[in-house]
């Protein structure tokens, strides 16, 4: 299955082959670029030699094209960017942003699919409704 990553901004593709590309920083302003697995639930990660990730620190996350802040505003341990299949059908991705944490999620109008061992710690948030996320 072929899947394309796109920045909900701009619309640029951010994968390249299976990597789908950030521009990341730190909490100290340390930058770089990350490279992800595209398979959902996969959580492989590269990055230059020089730009160490930190387990449990909280990165912001950036459209490698536009420099478009992709943490969403409600929730910014969540990175949002969308997903089409090879049958173009278009889905929001949320990525956590935390270092070591594993969780994705794959989103459509009606359903929330999630992957990794630390999927329930946005799930509650996801499943609500819009109005009522603001509250949590």
């Amino acid at each position: 299955m072929s899947n394309n990553y796109s920045c909900p901004e701009c619309k640029s593709r951010m994968n390249i082959g299976s990597s789908l590309v950030f521009s990341a920083k730190s909490p100290n302003n340390e930058r770089g670029l990350i490279f992800l697995d595209t398979e959902l639930g996969s959580y492989t990660k590269r990055t230059h030699p020089d730009f160490e990730l930190k387990d449990g620190v909280d990165y912001k996350f950036y459209c490698p094209v536009c420099h478009f802040k992709l943490n969403k505003a409600d929730n910014p341990h969540l990175v949002k960017v969308h997903m089409s299949d090879d049958t173009g059908k278009e889905f929001e991705i949320n990525i956590s942003n935390i270092i070591g944490e594993h969780c994705t999620y794959k989103i459509t109008e009606k359903k929330v699919e999630a992957f990794g061992p630390d999927a329930d710690r946005y799930r509650k948030y996801l499943d609500l409704p819009s109005e009522f996320q603001k509250y949590l």
